[in-house]
């Protein structure tokens, strides 16, 4: 255990440790002073603690991120905090400067909370248009020199703290450490750094290991409670790296009568811009209240399916489907990209963001969507892999009411790659979970499948799927790039056949509709047979399967007309 004697890593884990402590206290200020939560909803709100440790995580990051460049300091071979006294000033003025701004930044926020009632974000860089009027209603509005006064004090306190661990640490005289016990504690402290910046431990899929972000704040739905849980630091970085374009006033009254005419708006008017319409129920309007499931298929375009005219026959259970089913032929989603893809379905809005997606945007989780008008139902999203990927997990949690997440870290069944548990596998831990359902009311279930994705795993618990010998000429003559994304198509449809079956025995099939589409195309070799305009004006990534299955329920149909997925959920709700 000599590598505990090592002045560089005591005097690192020190200066994480209070720097932590600082920001924890802050913490507990926020909590007790800003929050508007009365601390005693504390020991019976088991959401409250959870976000509170949410936040803490994040409050252990930002300390280690803020230690890191000494680190380098600390560890360089000849000019280093040890050897150097001089780079000791240096790392005295870093920490004076980095609290001191660290500091006004949470001042900023608990202004910014207690004016609002949100945590600072990137939108506050709008009072730099009117810098003069903003700065004169904070001197007329706050106690700024008391605050200036107190902020002061507590940075020279925790100044003299860094000084004196410093004296304490690096000062020292050196003690003896063998290499291997070095290279050990070395090892074990790089660990610990990547754990404190991902910011998780428990169910970590090492082949995906997705950090702790913003939107796991957001899991209660409550924007209130999500508040506990954020870094005002931290927060501010991730609004600024989302942007905050505005939509073009001018562009939108010069587009206004076109747009208008062809959304058929009742009311038009040019100068509030209204595009506010109306749409009565359709004749094909159900008077009971059947369960609704999503099934968006993950990669998969239209050219990759029997029905749509795939010469080899890769999807016989979406084929038969088809001819039982409402059948449209000419679907759309309007962007490629499973998460803009999740957002459109959501919301019945397309994910018009030029970098990133709409789900990685902070300041927009809160959405509309047609899912609440499902009024009565049991809402529940279940995702194989981890939620927090692309920040779906805010974007459902916020948006869908009184839904239940389920994700990577709630299955039994074991992780076969990166996108977490088999398609399989997910089908069926969420038919156990709608057996189990009260029968009293209806469910609306959206299911969100992953192996048709790189790495195509073919897991070895599969039920009996056999891979294709087809060669690679065959599969890359009617679309695909390899044997194992053609193989990769098979295991999903093989695995839709069974979530029917599964229905079926489960006893909620004649009840349910069911909601099949395709997130986007994935890469594609050559499709002589689909018509010569999809590869031309690549309309194949956008032109994706879609069926509406509830024999039951609604006689088959074939739609030739061409829709698209913000027009889903409208016509799910009749």
């Amino acid at each position: 255990m000599g590598w505990l004697q090592s002045r560089r890593l005591r005097y690192g884990v020190g200066a994480t440790g209070l720097a932590f402590l600082l920001f924890a206290g802050l913490r507990l200020v926020f909590v007790l002073g800003f929050s508007g939560i009365d601390p005693a909803q504390f020991a019976h709100n088991r959401q409250l603690l959870d976000t509170l440790g949410i936040g803490l995580r994040f409050d252990l990051r930002l300390a280690v991120l803020l230690v890191l460049p000494l680190a380098v300091l600390a560890w360089m071979p000849r000019w280093n905090l040890v050897r150097v006294a001089g780079l000791r000033v240096v790392a005295r003025g870093y920490w004076l400067l980095t609290l001191g701004f660290v500091g006004w930044v949470y001042i900023i926020d608990f202004g910014h909370y207690a004016y609002l009632g949100v945590r600072l974000n990137a939108s506050v860089l709008r009072y730099l248009e009117d810098a003069q009027i903003s700065q004169q209603m904070v001197w007329q509005t706050y106690p700024v020199l008391w605050i200036a006064l107190a902020w002061l004090l507590v940075l020279g306190v925790w100044f003299c703290a860094f000084v004196r661990l410093e004296r304490l640490t690096l000062g020292r005289p050196p003690r003896a450490i063998r290499r291997a016990s070095l290279a050990f504690g070395s090892g074990l402290g790089l660990i610990a750094v990547l754990l404190a910046l991902l910011g998780r431990v428990e169910s970590l899929n090492l082949q995906n290991p997705v950090p702790l972000r913003w939107s796991d704040a957001f899991f209660s739905g409550n924007g209130k409670i999500a508040a506990l849980g954020l870094n005002p630091v931290l927060f501010f970085y991730d609004t600024l790296k989302a942007g905050q374009a505005q939509f073009d006033e001018p562009q939108v009254r010069e587009h206004y009568p076109v747009v208008a005419h062809y959304l058929g708006v009742d009311r038009p008017d040019p100068q509030s811009l209204t595009f506010e319409r109306e749409q009565t129920a359709q004749p094909y309007r159900l008077g009971a209240t059947p369960n609704v499931m999503f099934v968006m298929l993950e990669s998969l375009g239209t050219s990759a399916v029997g029905a749509y005219g795939n010469p080899l026959d890769p999807t016989p259970n979406l084929d038969r489907l088809a001819t039982q089913s409402w059948f449209f032929k000419h679907f759309y989603v309007p962007v490629t990209g499973t998460a803009k893809t999740v957002w459109a379905s959501i919301t019945g809005v397309p994910d018009v963001t030029r970098q990133e997606t709409a789900t990685r945007h902070p300041l927009i989780t809160r959405q509309h969507t047609l899912i609440n008008a499902f009024t009565d139902y049991q809402k529940l999203y279940m995702i194989g892999g981890n939620a927090g990927w692309a920040n779906i997990n805010a974007l459902i949690q916020q948006s869908i009411d009184g839904v239940r997440l389920y994700e990577e870290r709630h299955w039994q069944s074991p992780r076969v790659d990166v996108w977490g548990i088999s398609d399989l596998d997910l089908f069926k831990e969420s038919d156990r979970i709608l057996r189990d359902l009260s029968r009293d009311r209806p469910f609306f279930a959206y299911v969100q499948t992953a192996g048709n994705h790189r790495p195509f795993t073919i897991p070895r618990d599969n039920d009996g799927f056999k891979r294709s010998n087809l060669s690679l000429e065959q599969v890359q003559a009617a679309g695909s790039r390899s044997v194992e994304q053609y193989n990769a198509v098979r295991l999903l449809d093989f695995n839709i056949g069974k979530l029917m079956e599964m229905a079926k025995a489960g006893g909620y099939y004649d009840n349910t509709i069911f909601v099949f589409f395709g997130d986007h195309n994935t890469r594609i070799s050559q499709i002589p047979h689909m018509p010569p305009a999809f590869e031309q004006l690549g309309l194949e990534s956008n032109h994706v399967p879609m069926l509406i299955h509830a024999p039951g329920l609604l006689k088959p149909r074939v739609i030739e007309e061409a829709v698209g997925l913000a027009d889903l959920l409208p016509t799910v709700a009749g």
